[in-house]
């Protein structure tokens, strides 16, 4: 049987994105028509305002000019995340901080990183990337005449959550013809083989082919229909709740362009700014810090206007479905499963899912089975890269003032294959070959950041291979870089409102 009615139920970051790279690869077929079922009920949870560079690809496959999203979503430019106290403050200093940086890693020829590894001279990424000193200089990572999407360091966005959806359900109803219904699903059924035959709707009852499931973390079909079960990573992964707080700012407010992470007693605090406000929030685990001392901290953190804005807590229930697409049902997005918000991996995840399975799409049922193995092995292995590299952050830590950071410490709540990686790379640093599928979610240049970020320590069999004269060749080479990108990028909030105004030159 041919596929023909595609179903989306859901909406939010994850409905809209699956809704746009479908509309993208399969709008082509005129008998092919895409429907989004949206409950006027139930609130999208569109906290989630930090993204990773690969959005910038989506957007710009989607026909959406950089410059109407970032005037349209709030948007900052986000070059880093800027990891603060994740280190013992007595061995590394009060306020210490690393930056996990999105300036791809040039080595031009030279061995750097052993260089760097053999000498230790000063921070890592300032040594390889003229990118920690942009960011600390709070300029943008382009200049007004980039052409969108182009940039002269990379980058992602600050957006946000509720603007960027309807900015997405905008762009896939008129560009891609996609259907937008407001109604609850009230009841899902099955047919004698176990796939999904309809839906009961207060609209009555709706049927089609094919069913993506983006109900966020009810799942109402994946799980409560389709009985699919729930992997926990709560025994590697503490964090278990957010209390999240949205604080205005001022036109004059020098705008970051990284989000902060700065390390507590118990977890983290998120600090995102975007043109208007900041988004904040701190993460926690509910097993080791109670909620008074939870909200004092905050409080705290926030120079004590907890009680003067609006604030809420969100429970998190780490893991992911044991499967992710069963008979004639992909989950995306919180359906599909949730980590703690540290790299943005929501997004990450729910871009790459609904990327992978739009471009190797079912025609026919009769592909479902292949088609479901292969999707299911793939972002099985993204999930389990994700679990392992959200883990990274935590166990390199060398924190001993609480139990959670010894907790995270303990070798029986590491992955695997991360423990594995992590003695070999005591004496070996990381090359492309520890990374080898080509689904890869965080390669190379990242683990690279956060390991050195995080003083790891690799002592090198074989030394360097840099000779002296090709590092000081190297080290005056990137000394006038980093001077030029200071003297010629624009500082962000600078950039940002040029670009509300002109625009960028589109490609």
């Amino acid at each position: 049987m041919t596929i023909r009615k595609i179903a989306i139920i859901g909406g939010g970051t994850s409905g809209w994105l699956a809704a746009n790279h479908l509309g993208r690869v399969l709008q082509g077929g005129s008998e092919l028509s895409i429907t989004l079922i949206e409950s006027p009920d139930i609130p999208i949870i569109g906290v989630g305002e930090g993204t990773v560079p690969s959005i910038r690809k989506s957007l710009q496959s989607f026909g959406i000019s950089e410059s109407e999203f970032i005037r349209a979503c709030d948007v900052t430019f986000k070059q880093s995340i800027k990891f603060v106290n994740w280190l013992d403050k007595a061995r590394h200093g009060k306020d210490n901080f690393y930056h996990h940086l999105f300036d791809i890693i040039n080595l031009q020829g030279v061995d750097t990183v052993s260089a760097w590894l053999v000498e230790k001279q000063g921070d890592f990424a300032d040594y390889v990337s003229p990118q920690h000193l942009v960011c600390e200089a709070a300029k943008a990572p382009k200049l007004i005449t980039t052409p969108e999407y182009a940039g002269v360091l990379g980058y992602a966005y600050h957006l946000n959550a509720a603007k960027f959806a309807k900015l997405l359900a905008k762009n896939a109803i008129e560009k891609f013809n996609v259907e937008h219904i407001f109604s609850t699903v009230q009841d899902v059924r099955l047919g004698d083989d176990g796939a999904i035959s309809s839906l009961q709707t207060e609209q009555g009852t709706l049927s089609f082919d094919f069913y993506i499931d983006c109900s966020g973390f009810e799942s109402i079909l994946l799980a409560k229909a389709l009985k699919v079960p729930f992997i926990s990573k709560a025994h590697q992964l503490f964090i278990d709740t957010a209390l999240v707080a949205q604080i205005p700012t001022q036109p004059t407010d020098i705008i970051p362009p990284y989000t902060q992470a700065t390390a507590h007693q118990a977890g983290w605090i998120w600090d995102i700014a975007l043109t208007q406000r900041r988004g904040t929030g701190f993460v926690y685990s509910s097993a080791h810090m109670a909620q008074s001392e939870v909200e004092r901290k905050f409080d705290h953190y926030l120079g004590g206007k907890l009680a003067d804005v609006p604030h809420r807590k969100i429970p998190m229930t780490v893991g992911h479905r044991q499967q992710f697409w069963v008979k004639n049902c992909v989950a995306l997005g919180l359906a599909q499963g949730f980590l703690e918000p540290i790299e943005a991996t929501s997004i990450l995840l729910t871009d790459f899912s609904a990327r992978f399975l739009a471009e190797r799409f079912p025609a026919n049922i009769d592909d479902v089975d292949y088609l479901a193995k292969r999707f299911n092995d793939t972002v099985g292995y993204a999930w389990e890269r994700v679990v392992e590299f959200a883990k990274l952050h935590y166990c390199l830590s060398d924190r001993t003032d609480s139990a959670f950071w010894l907790d995270n410490q303990r070798q029986e709540t590491i992955p695997e294959g991360l423990k594995q990686r992590l003695e070999l790379w005591k004496s070996y640093s990381p090359i492309a070959e520890d990374f080898p599928s080509k689904f890869e979610v965080f390669n190379l240049d990242n683990y690279l950041y956060v390991l050195y970020g995080m003083k790891y320590q690799t002592n090198l069999r074989g030394g360097s291979s840099a000779t002296q004269a090709s590092l000081n060749m190297y080290m005056n080479k990137m000394s006038k870089v980093k001077q030029q990108m200071l003297d010629g990028l624009p500082e962000h909030r600078e950039l940002l409102d040029k670009i509300c105004i002109y625009g960028l030159q589109s490609i």
